[in-house]
């Protein structure tokens, strides 16, 4: 299966086009979002230079499963999903920050713990924490959402004084990630999961904030095996997990971080290869049923442009 690592499509009615490091966004009459879900993949903020076999079909079958999962609790912007890797939906206008809420004291917030820090975004930590233990409540830590290079961690209080967010519309937005992080929770632990933290992105459409984007997928999220969970963290032993952390790890093992003067190590076929596996693997244990790879087709952008137009032909009508 080649990876599809690049998309330009033409579709009717279409005003702009957003190459984002994963996914491509396309404007069609400013009202609907088509977004196609490549295999490109980023870590410590730049796309790496090998795509990931059947990662997009995950990644977008994770967040339209989820997205149905929590329309209940939370207004979302899905409306179909014509192919395996694209999802269409209603246009908002996106807010600058990213919601991430954490549940455990681990990946980047570790680091910066480990580090001395005990204030994140404004929230105070308590001293004494160890890798991977529990917040008593979880804890909110924002970001603002960069076009390019770094995102930024913020403060609630940053967010309203600089007139990024107004303060009502950050007050659901909090409202939210925390409905959406028990949901979440609770979904992962029938399947033997714990959630451990994730990102949520939300706009604003006809007055209304509305969730935006992908939710629950292992780009956005990271997961821990229930099972053994216990047992690891009071021996200090890294936790099994489900999420892109450990492409993350290979990288740092690798001495990349994308600082000044680091060079990209070479991906091998079988490390990319273990990088498509894990992704399926996540998606069996957090859907719960076996992955189905779409039709390996020579041409799959020409598959999703056939499946796109056909629903956009009809949805106009």
């Amino acid at each position: 299966m080649k990876a599809l690592t690049k998309t330009e499509f033409h579709f009717d009615g279409q005003k702009s086009v957003y190459h984002g490091k994963v996914r491509d966004v396309y404007d069609i009459n400013d009202d609907l979002m088509v977004m196609v879900a490549t295999d490109r993949i980023s870590a410590f903020d730049v796309v790496l230079p090998k795509g990931i076999p059947f990662k997009g079909q995950v990644l977008n079958q994770i967040a339209a499963a989820f997205l149905d999962a929590t329309a209940d609790i939370v207004p979302n912007w899905k409306l179909a999903t014509p192919d395996p890797m694209v999802t269409v939906g209603l246009k908002a206008e996106g807010f600058r920050v990213e919601m991430i809420i954490r549940g455990y004291l681990t990946g980047s917030a570790w680091r910066e713990y480990k580090n001395g820090c005990r204030e994140l975004c404004g929230v105070k930590l308590p001293d004494g924490m160890r890798e991977n233990e529990r917040f008593p409540e979880p804890i909110i830590t924002p970001t603002t959402k960069a076009d390019e290079g770094h995102d930024e961690n913020i403060s609630k209080e940053e967010i309203i004084a600089q007139g990024i967010v107004s303060a009502e519309d950050y007050e659901v937005m909090e409202r939210y990630t925390r409905a959406l992080f028990q949901r979440g929770t609770e979904i992962a632990a029938k399947k033997g999961l714990i959630l451990v933290d994730t990102k949520y992105e939300f706009g604003k459409r006809d007055g209304k904030v509305i969730l935006i984007d992908e939710i629950h997928t292992p780009d956005s999220s990271r997961y821990f095996y229930a099972e053994g969970y216990e047992e690891k963290f009071a021996k200090g032993e890294p936790q099994r997990q489900l999420s892109k952390e450990f492409v993350r790890q290979w990288l740092i093992d690798h001495n990349f971080m994308n600082r000044p003067g680091d060079v990209m190590p070479e991906l091998t076929d079988a490390f990319v290869d273990s990088i498509s596996d894990r992704y399926i693997e996540l998606y069996e244990h957090i859907v719960g049923e076996k992955f189905e790879r779409a039709a390996s087709e020579a041409d799959v952008a020409a598959r999703i442009e056939r499946n796109v137009k056909a629903w956009l032909a009809e949805h106009s009508k």
